[in-house]
């Protein structure tokens, strides 16, 4: 009985390991830079509305409307979610940590004034493929987004 339940024990130590290794460390290299996201990286699990790629590149979020309203929605929605942790809130940029079950992706909100329009950024902190998750996800994002917008 005792051994049995060591070995679950050990079992459930790698396990936790294992997982936590999935998560990666955060990036030191995120923010805003001279009004812009950091740039995705050549591979193909990361997504930016500032990307010159067709590849990486995703639509931003446009708003009707007062700015700071438009983005106290956005950061509303993320709160609301189960896989978002805000991680810096900073007046026109939010950054956030997006979990799955095995992975945490790293994602930047960041306030466009004069273009109407929020930034986006998501992009996964290991691998290679993202099988298109950070693309659907922030696409969930947009749908919510535009679902609350307040019509004139």
């Amino acid at each position: 009985m005792i051994v049995r339940l060591q070995g679950r024990v050990i079992v459930m130590c790698v396990l936790s390991g294992l997982l936590a290794a999935c998560a990666g460390e955060r990036p030191n290299n995120l923010g805003v830079r001279d009004d812009r996201l950091s740039a995705c990286p050549s591979s193909p699990n990361c997504v930016s509305s500032q990307a010159s790629d067709e590849g990486h590149r995703i639509a931003p979020l446009a708003f009707n409307g007062d700015p700071d309203t438009a983005f106290a929605r956005l950061k509303l929605i993320l709160e609301r979610r189960d896989d978002t942790f805000i991680i810096e809130d900073k007046p026109g940029y939010l950054r956030i940590e997006l979990r799955t079950t095995f992975f945490v992706d790293d994602g930047e909100f960041m306030l466009d004034r004069v273009g109407r329009v929020i930034h986006v950024r998501s992009a996964s902190r290991l691998g290679y493929s993202d099988l298109g998750k950070n693309r659907s996800r922030m696409e969930d994002i947009r749908r919510e987004f535009s679902l609350l917008e307040v019509k004139p």
